[in-house]
């Protein structure tokens, strides 16, 4: 079973415009409202990969009971941790070229409350394979929190995944969280500098591989990813851009990650589903969702690249022109295609 962990769990509400004008009013064509936030995310595309996952959240008042409701609704297998703060909601507003999103920043978590939460997943860890911790931490939290459950998870021998940024993420460092997943951006604040090309990517993910992670994962949009692991470094990119709502993009990349390390996939599989099922994400309009027919498509044509040490790392776009050292990753299998071969 895989456990996600979301510490600050939302009701997101989702608006579909046709275009966004700043200062003007807008006509919604469409509203949703469901439990959203990170982790919920990740544990919802998990289903649709037909993973066992389980939730586990805070959650408080009339919001939090309206996640209790929705989780409920949608078959997801959930333990939630009462707060007496609310629940937040966050609003997406899609219109035809991209996302607007406005996060509200939840509950206040007091000591006893988060007392509570550690002993809950104390017992969550004894039946858990794989741990999964996304997202930001509510208000009350130590920036230390995701490290104290990922110290908390060696003592069960369970790997821990994590995605958050900031001092959320360089504080758990130390705790050796299995895979780290920053953004690019969010790793050019980690590291402290701007991260202007490829290689600038992949020297700044193998610097924050030697502070703990064993895995590296940077998410680049539609540049595609750049993974440092102990079997070597990779790059990955998708066969075609995918137009829609990006927002919940990273997290099914992560829920398809999670479930490759659980199946025991080898690392060039693992990066073609991440793409594929980030790329799946995008073609649906509310985030914790994918479209299994855009999956099915684009998964035997990700281009996975391995990439030495001893050469610069260069843009997926570019490489996806080049037959020359190009992996290309089919359903069960990994071919090398190297010039004058098919």
């Amino acid at each position: 079973m895989i456990l996600a962990v979301c510490l600050n769990a939302a009701i997101d509400v989702t608006y579909t415009v046709d275009r966004i004008q700043p200062g003007a009013s807008h006509r919604v064509r469409e509203v949703r409202h469901r439990a959203g936030g990170k982790a919920v995310n990740v544990a919802r595309v998990l289903r649709q990969l037909g993973e066992p996952a389980r939730l586990l959240a805070f959650a408080g008042s009339t919001t939090g009971q309206q996640l209790a409701h929705d989780l409920a609704a949608a078959g997801l297998d959930h333990r939630l941790v009462p707060t007496a703060g609310d629940t937040r909601r966050t609003v997406t507003v899609v219109d035809i070229a991209d996302a607007t999103v406005f996060n509200e920043p939840g509950p206040v978590i007091t000591p006893a409350e988060w007392a509570v939460f550690v002993e809950v997943f104390r017992d969550e860890m004894k039946s858990a394979d794989l741990l999964v911790l996304a997202g930001s931490l509510p208000r009350g939290l130590e920036p230390g929190a995701y490290g104290e459950l990922i110290e908390l998870a060696h003592l069960e021998g369970v790997p821990a995944i994590l995605d958050a940024d900031g001092p959320a993420l360089d504080t758990a460092l130390p705790a050796r969280p299995f895979l780290v997943k920053p953004n690019h951006h969010e790793l050019a604040e980690l590291v402290g500098r701007s991260l202007t090309s490829a290689n600038d990517v992949h020297l700044a993910a193998a610097e924050l591989a030697d502070r703990g992670p064993s895995v590296v994962l940077v998410s680049r949009g539609e540049q595609g990813l750049i993974a440092v692991t102990p079997d070597g470094t990779w790059q990955a990119g998708a066969p075609e851009r995918v137009r829609g709502n990006p927002t919940g993009a990273g997290d099914s990349l992560v829920a398809a990650v999670a479930a490759g390390v659980r199946a025991g996939k080898d690392w060039p599989a693992i990066l073609a589903d991440g793409i594929a099922t980030s790329a799946a994400a995008v073609a649906v309009e509310v985030a914790g969702e994918i479209d299994p027919a855009t999956r099915a498509r684009l998964r035997p044509r990700v281009l996975i690249e391995s990439v030495s040490t001893t050469r610069a790392v260069t843009d997926a776009a570019d490489e996806a022109d080049e037959a020359d050292a190009a992996v290309i990753v089919a359903d069960d299998a990994v071919t090398v295609a190297t010039e004058g071969e098919s």
